[in-house]
């Protein structure tokens, strides 16, 4: 049996696994996709493992719904932050963590409240960004009548972001700093409850092109709200960082070995 802890991010659902001994099946895809998988799974929009680093306090790895590893989940690097803490993988409020996207910093700034340090957006084009991993933006008057799933599968699979695709992050902007968003996920492929990168991606784009200022309100789907943080200089971003709820829900057992499988 494998314990784990289900955890939300402003939304966004995790299964969280102390991976310290390295023993997690990281190569089984499909059970772990499995795992994610509702109803007959625990059901998650991500399975975050917490395992050992040689330059950090922990190592964060995460796997999308699909069974795909993914470089970095926003909330859910708020999540694990204040799950290595119960784990004692950090050994204090702050902690650096590694990830495939980069080293992140964190903090919990109080019980609830996780405050992370991203990498720099890069890759910046029109209406385009990696926030550790990339992000189409489409800007929308009305939230409410956008097919999230129907339109954002077909700009998550258009041959411009072939091979590995996009998520896409359907956006109302309000100056001077408030934004609404509504994210199709690449590896949930559905929309999702919230985005952490996607709630960068939608403030940095904010930002550089259409008249915001940081400190940017981020409401998600719904209805928390997120703040992303940071500096621009009219060409490249700094110091931007995710602040926002985190909430335990409940801790438990599964087995590995009994999980239906996903079909391929």
């Amino acid at each position: 049996m494998i314990p784990f802890v289900k955890m939300h991010g402003a939304g966004n659902d995790f299964v969280l696994v102390n991976d310290l001994d390295g023993s997690f099946p990281i190569e089984d895809h499909r059970r772990i996709a499995a795992l994610a998988t509702r109803p007959d799974g625990i059901g998650c929009e991500g399975v975050i493992l917490v395992q050992k680093s040689a330059r950090a306090d922990f190592r964060m790895r995460f796997f999308n719904p699909d069974g795909t590893e993914a470089d970095l989940c926003g909330n859910g690097a708020r999540c694990v932050a204040a799950f290595a803490v119960e784990i004692g993988a950090a050994k204090g409020p702050s902690m650096k963590f590694e990830t495939a996207a980069g080293d992140v910093e964190a903090e919990i700034v109080e019980p609830g409240l996780v405050r992370v340090a991203m990498p720099p957006p890069k890759d910046r084009r029109e209406d385009f960004v990696v926030a550790g991993v990339p992000h189409k933006i489409v800007p929308v008057k009305n939230l409410a009548k956008v097919d999230v799933d129907g339109e954002g599968r077909a700009i998550r699979n258009d041959e411009e972001f072939a091979p590995d695709g996009t998520n896409v992050d359907f956006v109302s902007y309000r100056q001077p700093d408030r934004a609404t968003v509504r994210t199709y996920e690449r590896g949930v492929e559905a929309e999702t409850g919230a985005c952490g990168t996607g709630a960068i991606a939608s403030a940095v784009i904010g930002v550089a092109d259409y008249g915001l200022s940081f400190p940017v309100k981020v409401t998600t789907a719904k209805g928390y709200e997120l703040v992303v943080d940071g500096k621009f200089d009219g060409d490249e971003f700094s110091d931007v960082a995710l602040t926002g709820p985190v909430k335990r829900v409940f801790a438990g057992e599964f087995d590995w070995d009994s999980l239906d499988l996903v079909s391929e």
